[in-house]
């Protein structure tokens, strides 16, 4: 099918997690495959970037702590892992009528290319428009927390990887881009994630439901 007449049609549904790092989504991946399962609803998972053998390897150039690239070069190199993803995984799944579950998606690059390093929002916006073609996911589970919090987090675990490394001022900028996106669009909510596992879990539940009812 031609991506420029793409039309995105139900029962398929599109879901998108978001947070700054450390911000425990991929906690909650499991909980939401569960979910899904026992309601016998067919689901794919995927993430950005990556989710294909063309997006981990992008995905490995991105993430080395190694790698020299210029904003654009980044943000580009964003949007070819996501395009081959929407190609490949996001766009059959949703036809065949499938829930679509991506840890992360374009609110990332807004946050942090655009906010953290600084890209501007139209030069983003405009590859958003060529890429998607005007598809956006049904909901944006953007978990948020204190930036103390989440580099407590981020302090336990072993590697850190080239976004991970940047200093207290680029995640403060990064967790500002995703709220004035979230305070923009009805299709975010907005998860308080410093509270216990079950509480989370109990406001996704709700939110899945929502969206189930909606099908």
């Amino acid at each position: 099918m031609n991506r420029d007449h793409y039309i995105r049609r139900p029962p398929g549904r599109f879901i998108t997690l978001e947070g700054i790092d450390g911000a425990g989504k991929s906690t909650h991946i499991p909980f939401i495959r569960d979910w899904l399962a026992t309601r016998q609803i067919e689901a794919v998972f995927t993430r950005e970037p990556g989710g294909t053998p063309v997006g981990e390897r992008i995905r490995e150039l991105l993430l080395a702590v190694d790698t020299e690239a210029s904003l654009d070069t980044e943000t580009l190199l964003m949007f070819a892992s996501r395009q081959q993803l929407l190609d490949s995984v996001i766009k059959p799944a949703l036809e065949a009528g499938k829930w679509l579950v991506s840890d992360r998606f374009t609110d990332s690059t807004f946050a942090f290319q655009g906010g953290g390093r600084g890209v501007p929002h139209q030069r983003i916006q405009a590859l958003e428009q060529w890429v998607q073609q005007g598809l956006q996911p049904d909901l944006t589970i953007l978990f948020d927390l204190p930036l103390e919090v989440a580099a407590a987090r981020m302090s336990q675990g072993n590697t850190r990887d080239r976004f991970e490394r940047e200093h207290a001022d680029f995640h403060a900028r990064v967790r500002v881009a995703y709220q004035q996106r979230a305070a923009g669009q009805a299709r975010f909510v907005v998860l308080d994630a410093e509270r216990s596992i079950s509480a989370i879990q109990a406001d996704i539940a709700g939110c899945l439901q929502c969206l189930l009812d909606m099908a």
